[in-house]
């Protein structure tokens, strides 16, 4: 077949923009020769493969399976994975909000004293484990602005922990208090937001006393119970009658969380008749800072025997005034 100097054009126009429709070509090349769009198209469409089988195989510039020209394409997602952090099967003793430098120190030594005693697999810090005060968006006291100090009190809890579970495994679940950090960083120093110095992970100095960071919001789970500090629930939601029910109408389902500052539990049956089961634990901190000095708050943790199987058994405890333990 003679090439005409039309086909040839053509010819260079596809191998030009591979990827662009055959229309658009078509008037490209009709304004250059002078012709009709539809003599244009059928010249490219001949270049291409695109006029039935019979031509498929002469074609000069065949056009690659799945370039559709002008249909539109799916573009590509910039979902992350967000799975739950696992826990081996053992025994857990969860932690929360502690708030370090405002922790109370008889209630964090009384829970401490009688997990070592039951020996935790895990030891998980649920959250607000640091209160990061000088940087919180909330009205504070200027005098009170000494954020060296107060990460350096994080750091030496941390050390601390550590000392009192050398066999343990400890993870450190991102609060919305250590959330702070982050915000900060993005508000008032986005140029240096992503380098590693100052990642939380490296401010606590996390990998010199072997704990693990769980972040995103993600779920910790023991066995069949997911535990979240509490934050992460769905809000626009009211706390009725306790924070454990509260976290069953966010959630429907069994769950362990912080962040209320309170302990109770919640029990309702579905519609197979299979109770779920909700418990809110206690904090650590103290129980009359600046911006609460009145509240219904409770001193408390929990401790949480998990099987391979999924099966659990939590113990919702209560810390007295007096610094004893007792059953939620």
């Amino acid at each position: 077949m003679a090439k005409t100097k039309r086909f040839l054009r053509a010819e260079q126009l596809c191998k030009q923009f591979p990827d662009a429709d055959t229309r658009t070509l078509a008037r490209r090349l009709a304004k250059e020769f002078k012709c009709t769009v539809e003599q244009a198209r059928g010249t490219l469409r001949l270049v291409r493969g695109q006029r039935g089988k019979a031509q498929r195989k002469s074609a000069t510039v065949p056009r690659k399976a799945g370039k559709a020209g002008t249909k539109p394409k799916l573009p590509p997602s910039k979902t992350e994975g967000w799975e739950p952090f696992e826990l081996d099967a053992g025994r857990t003793l969860s932690l929360s909000d502690i708030h370090i430098p405002y922790h109370e120190t008889k209630a964090v030594e009384a829970a401490v004293t009688w997990a070592r005693r039951r020996k935790p697999d895990t030891v998980l810090l649920n959250g607000d484990t640091l209160d990061f005060y000088t940087i919180s968006r909330w009205i504070k006291d200027p005098r009170k602005r000494d954020f060296k100090a107060e990460l350096e009190a994080g750091v030496e809890f941390l050390q601390w922990i550590r000392g009192k579970f050398p066999d343990s495994r400890i993870v450190f679940k991102i609060g919305n208090h250590e959330d702070r950090w982050d915000h900060w960083l993005w508000n008032h120093a986005p140029e240096i937001c992503e380098l590693p110095q100052v990642q939380l992970d490296a401010m606590l100095q996390l990998e010199n006393v072997g704990i693990e960071l769980v972040g995103d919001g993600r779920p910790v789970k023991a066995g069949n119970l997911p535990i979240f500090h509490g934050h992460e629930l769905p809000k626009g939601l009211t706390n009725p009658v306790n924070m454990a029910r509260g976290a069953f109408l966010r959630m429907l389902d069994t769950v362990l969380v912080g962040h209320g500052h309170r302990s109770s539990s919640h029990t309702e049956p579905n519609w197979t008749h299979q109770e779920v089961t909700t418990w809110s634990q206690g904090c650590l901190c103290s129980l009359h800072p600046e911006y609460a000095r009145i509240n219904k708050w409770n001193h408390g943790f929990a401790f949480v025997e998990h099987e391979s199987s999924g099966e659990f058994d939590l113990q919702n405890l209560r810390i007295s005034k007096e610094g004893r333990v007792r059953a939620s």
